[in-house]
């Protein structure tokens, strides 16, 4: 159950991320509320996931999605340029979480 709580922690980080961004500054209501609680969410699930997996592992697997998809929403909406090398690292990043989630 923890590592689902992760994952899902861990999607809500690139959704609080990517409203950060969109709020600019805190100046616009609906992305500023968005950015509230999907932090508060992600906040909540991380520190569950913690009660019973390694600090180090589930903070490493909840930036790694977190950071992954939000470069990732950001290239299929435009907001950031792709390219293939930022594909492949992406990947990599990927790759790294799959790996933590196999040795635990």
């Amino acid at each position: 159950m923890a590592w689902i709580v992760l994952v899902i922690s861990g999607v809500l980080e690139a959704v609080w991320a990517t409203a950060l961004g969109k709020s600019e500054g805190f100046s616009r209501l609906m992305p500023s509320v968005v950015f509230g609680v999907a932090l508060a969410a992600s906040m909540g699930g991380l520190a569950y996931a913690m009660r019973t997996l390694p600090v180090g592992t589930s903070y490493a697997v909840w930036v790694g999605i977190g950071a992954a998809l939000t470069v990732t929403y950001a290239m299929v909406s435009g907001d950031e340029s792709a390219s293939w090398l930022k594909v492949l690292f992406i990947l990599g990043i990927v790759g790294c979480v799959i790996g933590l989630k196999s040795l635990h």
